[in-house]
């Protein structure tokens, strides 16, 4: 039998106390640097962009992180490390205190799982989509089937989706496919890039309750990617704030004037647009 979440009140303003005295990070980041593979001449150095600057930061075992920042801060670009879909030109990631390019990358993906704005279905249709990273672990059909019907059940996800392909749905219902797709594989660690983005308003309510019970009942940790900072506000136990690559700000959710932070982001996004422009 696969282990099922069980059913407890949702706490939407939940936070966790870590201390290194009784609990270690799932996640360790330090002096991360990526930089792209464009070379350009720096003070006499040949170097490329910098994307991410001496990036340091723990996470905890049930965090769930708001990752903010103006668009171009770095925020997918931490994300794509964070699954080894690139490498940090320098510096260190550890998941549980072993460094990632000790692990290996198809074990680390599904202890570290990517859901992007964009996620494809690969011609599958949604109940194959569901099923399918359990069929490649080996799982028995009746677990598959039970873990499957379990996220369709908790995510409201109608039955008359599931033998709809890509092409049968919006990019809301792909999008909440995506995240489904994620949660049967119950990873240790969940990466989510904008995943309200496509959803209704409703929808996007509901699924952040269903992702804060999952880190109160569950061994789960969540980064989160999400322009709607009210949204990140009730969600996370942790915010970091990205703005050109470097890390601004690492605080804990009772910590944030959040009035000041959304004045701070706003005049940030204009002044990247000013510099487009």
């Amino acid at each position: 039998m696969p282990h099922l979440l069980p059913q407890l009140p949702i706490t939407t303003n939940f936070n966790l106390d870590h201390s290194t005295a009784t609990a270690a990070a799932v996640l360790r980041l330090e002096q991360v640097n990526l930089f792209t593979k464009l070379k350009t001449q720096v003070q006499g150095n040949q170097q490329g962009y910098p994307i991410l600057q001496n990036i340091s930061f723990e996470v905890f075992s049930g965090d769930r992180l708001a990752i903010i920042g103006p668009a171009g801060a770095g925020k997918t670009s931490l994300l794509r490390l964070l699954n080894r879909l690139s490498t940090p030109t320098s510096g260190k990631i550890y998941l549980e205190n072993q460094e990632y390019s000790q692990i290996p990358i198809l074990q680390l993906r599904q202890d570290v799982t990517l859901v992007l704005q964009e996620s494809k279905l690969l011609g599958m249709t949604v109940q194959e989509a569901l099923a399918y990273p359990l069929v490649l672990r080996g799982l028995s059909k009746q677990t598959i089937q039970q873990r499957v019907n379990y996220w369709i059940e908790q995510l409201h996800i109608p039955s008359n989706w599931l033998g709809r392909t890509e092409v049968q749905l919006s990019a809301g219902e792909r999008q909440l496919i995506a995240i489904a797709r994620a949660l049967v594989i119950q990873p240790k660690i969940i990466l989510l890039d904008e995943p309200t983005s496509a959803l209704d308003a409703g929808t996007s309510a509901h699924l952040m309750q269903v992702l804060t019970q999952l880190t109160q009942t569950h061994p789960t940790t969540i980064l989160m990617v999400n322009h709607q900072l009210e949204l990140a506000q009730t969600f996370c136990t942790r915010l970091l704030h990205l703005q050109q690559g470097q890390l601004l700000a690492n605080q804990s959710a009772s910590e944030i004037n959040w009035v000041s932070l959304k004045t701070s982001l706003i005049q940030a996004e204009v002044q990247a647009s000013e510099e487009w422009a």
